[in-house]
């Protein structure tokens, strides 16, 4: 049986690690990864989230309903499509002002939109509408499933690093710091934003991820509706 393609948007390298890991767990057999964000022949499109909403219009430009009808994007039997739910508190102007003009142009979700948290689900639940809104899809296709971590795929490396009685672990989902906490950390514990340090935890994360779906409900979320793709 060949592998499984599986194609990932996210907003920046270590953000695709961290789910790279995940789908080790979550996939039931081997499966090649094809990034097509962050996507090095395609820098205009740029990083972050501001790159995700580019990328995201940039297939609404193409008119297909959804990805798996995109002649561009052959093959796969998996989408995934990461943004933190922290987005959900930034501004299209934060990207430019002409995404800022498109936003009011399109009808996009208007941002800021702060949802009180807990619960986590709602910052993340805007933010799965702003992807639909720039796909301009009414709904997910069969093989795509929305990746948002609350409030950052951080939340998700704490998890599966340190241990239920580490103050990190307290309201989690809710943080808006943990990634610059995790870079103060005492040396042993301390983990930078840059890919060597995230990969050196992927293993961790991959054997933990039973632990992660119980601290952070958004990747309890995550994992079900890749096991309801039926891969």
């Amino acid at each position: 049986m060949s592998d499984l393609r599986v194609a990932l948007v996210a907003e920046g390298p270590t953000d695709a690690i961290v789910i790279e890991a995940a789908l080790k767990t979550l996939l039931p057999r081997p499966f090649v990864l094809t990034q097509l964000l962050p996507e090095p022949t395609r820098p205009k499109l740029g990083a972050g989230w501001g790159g995700v909403l580019r990328w995201c219009h940039d297939f609404a430009t193409r008119g297909h309903a959804r990805f798996e009808d995109d002649p561009t994007l052959p093959g796969f039997d998996l989408f995934v499509v990461h943004i933190d739910a922290d987005v959900a508190e930034k501004r299209y102007t934060d990207v430019s002002n002409e995404i800022a003009e498109l936003a009011v142009l399109r009808g996009w979700p208007t941002l800021p939109n702060v949802i009180q948290c807990p619960p986590p689900s709602g910052s993340a639940n805007i933010m799965r509408s702003c992807l639909l809104a720039w796909t301009g899809m009414p709904a997910p296709g069969p093989k795509t499933v929305f990746c948002v971590p609350s409030k950052a795929v951080e939340a998700w490396l704490t998890a599966a690093t340190f241990d239920g009685g580490h103050p990190l672990q307290n309201g989690l989902e809710c943080n808006l710091n943990v990634e610059a906490q995790l870079k103060v950390q005492p040396i042993a514990q301390r983990i930078k934003k840059t890919s060597r340090d995230y990969r050196t935890h992927e293993r961790t994360i991959a054997e933990a991820w039973p632990v992660v779906r119980q601290r952070c409900s958004q990747a309890e979320r995550f994992s079900t509706e890749v096991a309801a793709v039926g891969l």
